[in-house]
């Protein structure tokens, strides 16, 4: 099986590719051949296959058609501008998340000859605006109110499409907020979810800039992981026309958030959150879901933490080696 991943120096991206590497097949079909593709250069897996690395901006024209010249058998399509990125700089947005991911879908329509690969794409659940019930069920309409979340809304409908043309077999997930995210801050608006947790647990300050009331659906990197490779093995049958599915996740405030922090580290982790509104964050985020019923994802057979005190244990497993920051 040779596996393209679109992203794959981001976070979401090297922790799938660990994954792959440790498993060495897909769906019970051996890896032969990683195709490793971002906008800087991604980091090659200890494996014992071909891997070609590649970084350049798969929005020109010509690269999206080079990266698919190998025919891969799954692509990953995790390369995107993050929310707060893509609103701060319309064009960009609009130049990765929409034009790049038509280009991708053209350049596999453009080899024909009955080549039909399956084809994963990260939406967000950012294609959902206000007003909203709560919590969203799956018949609820996609109404984005963010750039980021128009351009995630329509690489859904044209995955569906091309799906229904038969030029790809596509599935759309569209993630919860990945949290805790490892690492260094992204420009992503939702990035302080993770930062008010991520920062206190390895001993430095977090900045709090929304209320405590804010509510959210979240989901680990851990959980990421399992819906991309749950995403690339399902039957494509079950699925039928509809190809875009919300991921389970866990709908807690930002209060919650904090509660669940000091129940596993203790008050003197949580003193290390210093709030400090910001108008233009809190804009964003007003316009963003709370919670959903996931029911159709979950019966499809996605899996997600069943409460955020477990999703904290899971970064300080994985990524804080079972410790935490005096």
């Amino acid at each position: 099986m040779h596996i393209l991943i679109l992203g794959a120096a981001g976070m979401v991206g090297r922790k799938l590719l660990a994954r792959l590497a440790q498993d060495g097949q897909l769906g019970g079909t051996a890896i032969t051949r990683l195709t490793l593709h971002d906008v800087v250069p991604p980091e090659a897996p200890p494996v014992r296959v071909p891997v070609s690395l590649s970084a350049s901006d798969f929005s020109l024209p010509g690269e999206a058609e080079r990266l698919v010249a190998g025919r891969p058998d799954v692509i990953f399509h995790l390369a995107a501008i993050v929310s707060g990125e893509a609103e701060a700089d319309f064009d960009k947005g609009y130049r990765i998340n929409l034009d790049g991911t038509r280009r991708l879908y053209d350049a596999v329509r453009a080899i024909g000859d009955g080549y039909r690969p399956r084809l994963v794409f990260t939406s967000s659940i950012a294609v959902f605006g206000a007003p909203m019930p709560e919590p969203i069920g799956d018949e609820y309409l996609t109404a984005p109110l963010t750039s980021y979340g128009t351009q995630k809304a329509i690489g859904e409908l044209l995955l569906s499409d091309y799906t229904r043309r038969g030029i790809f077999d596509g599935v759309g997930i569209r993630l919860p907020t990945i949290c805790v995210r490892p690492g260094k801050p992204n420009k992503a608006a939702s990035g302080f979810f993770s930062g008010i947790i991520r920062e206190p647990l390895a001993g430095q300050e977090a900045v709090l800039p929304v209320s405590d009331t804010v509510r959210h659906w979240h989901a680990s990197p851990r959980a990421a992981v399992g819906f991309l490779i749950h995403a690339a093995t399902i039957d494509g049958a079950r699925l039928g026309d509809r190809r875009n599915l919300t991921m389970p996740g866990v709908a807690v405030t930002v209060a919650e958030q904090i509660e669940a922090l000091r129940r596993i580290a203790g008050e003197a982790v949580v003193a290390r959150i210093r709030r400090e509104p910001d108008p233009t964050i809190e804009r964003i985020v007003a316009g963003w879901p709370r919670a959903f019923d996931a029911r159709r994802a979950t019966e499809l057979g996605f899996t997600a933490e069943p409460d955020f005190e477990s999703i904290i244990q899971a970064h300080i497993e994985d990524e804080l080696g079972g410790r935490i920051a005096a």
